[in-house]
């Protein structure tokens, strides 16, 4: 069926374009028009299915109705998810979203706020390469409304929404520790970004509260360009002597994926040879044989909160000063740390 625009109805019905937009749009009395009129172009349009232009409707009243959102990596698990809270959360505004994805690459990411903002959105959403400072600055400069998740600047006042990936890390190796585990390897991304950099920190902090001394050779960091390969590099180091830990947390769960497999293939057993925590989880972490205890993340969370915090920016309801939220992790045990 082809499209009816309010210039159709207006030709047909022989009236004006603004009397058709004042009907659809339940102004009809008050700008007193005819009943007879008003039901003639209500009928047309239901007749036709028209359907309202919603980038004409908000471009008209100053918005666009529209929400860029810039992630790592769309299918990311992790980030899949908190799109679609995003996506709900905005729709039930009455707000569209608009998806894009960096792949870590900084400059992409520039290329991709400024595209976005070409199209004229209301407001952005960020997960952000921590490379792009100079971008965020010209953002805060200019009064536009964001909101950094997952990754933020620590030393700049903006808007965001984090987890607590110290306590995620400090509250899994402490886990391990509890359970009489004393030789604990950490799989980890090279550093770079803040997130990876606290996680470190984490696993660190709870083995000097156990009064455990870090072994730098315990920690085993990957590109993120090749980490299966060097993940599994990592594991043969790990699991042979001088090293031979008896338990692992991985930084993230493609790590933690990539790391099983590799477990696997050396026949190790877990958890009896070898204890395994992850930071955040894949859906089938509860499904394997053993179950994976993971540090989980709420992406519902950062997604709901993070559109709160954008919707106030955009309506101007957001205090001038930084509104940056960290949210808790919880930590799901299940067979794979030893412990059920």
């Amino acid at each position: 069926m082809k499209r009816v625009f309010l210039k159709d109805i207006a030709k047909d019905l022989n009236v004006s374009k603004t009397t058709v937009s004042l009907v659809l749009n339940n102004k009809g009395d008050e700008n007193k028009i005819s009943q007879d009129t008003q039901q003639k172009i209500i009928a047309y349009a239901k007749e036709h299915s028209y359907v309202p232009n919603q980038l004409a409707r908000g471009l008209s009243r100053g918005k666009s109705e529209t929400i860029g959102l810039v992630i790592p990596n769309i299918s990311d698990i992790f980030y899949a998810r908190i799109a679609g809270f995003i996506e709900r959360k905005a729709k039930k505004l009455g707000y569209t979203v608009i998806f894009s994805s960096s792949y870590e690459d900084p400059k992409k990411e520039g290329e991709l706020i400024q595209s976005m903002l070409n199209r004229q959105v209301d407001g952005l959403i960020i997960a952000s390469t921590q490379q792009n400072r100079e971008e965020i600055q010209s953002l805060k400069a200019n009064n536009f409304p964001f909101v950094l998740i997952d990754r933020h600047y620590p030393d700049s006042e903006t808007d965001y929404v984090i987890v607590d990936n110290f306590e995620g890390t400090k509250k899994a190796t402490a886990h391990l520790l509890s359970l009489g585990r004393r030789k604990i390897g950490f799989v980890t991304l090279k550093p770079g970004l803040e997130v990876i950099r606290q996680r470190l920190l984490g696993y660190q902090k709870a083995l000097e509260i156990f009064g455990i001394a870090p072994i730098d050779e315990l920690v085993h960091e990957v590109s993120r360009e090749n980490y299966k390969e060097e993940t599994v590099n990592g594991i043969k180091q790990l699991v042979q002597f001088p090293n031979a830990v008896d338990a692992i947390v991985f930084a993230t769960h493609y790590l933690t994926a990539a790391g099983l497999r590799e477990l696997k293939r050396l026949n190790i057993k877990v958890p009896q040879e070898v204890a395994i925590v992850s930071f955040d989880e894949l859906e089938a972490f509860d499904l394997t044989d053993p179950a994976i205890t993971a540090v989980t993340q709420p992406a519902a969370d950062i997604g709901n909160v993070a559109v709160d915090i954008l919707m106030d920016k955009i309506r101007g309801d957001a205090p001038p000063t930084q509104m940056g939220r960290v949210l808790d992790i919880e930590l799901a045990i299940r067979r794979s740390c030893g412990s059920v």
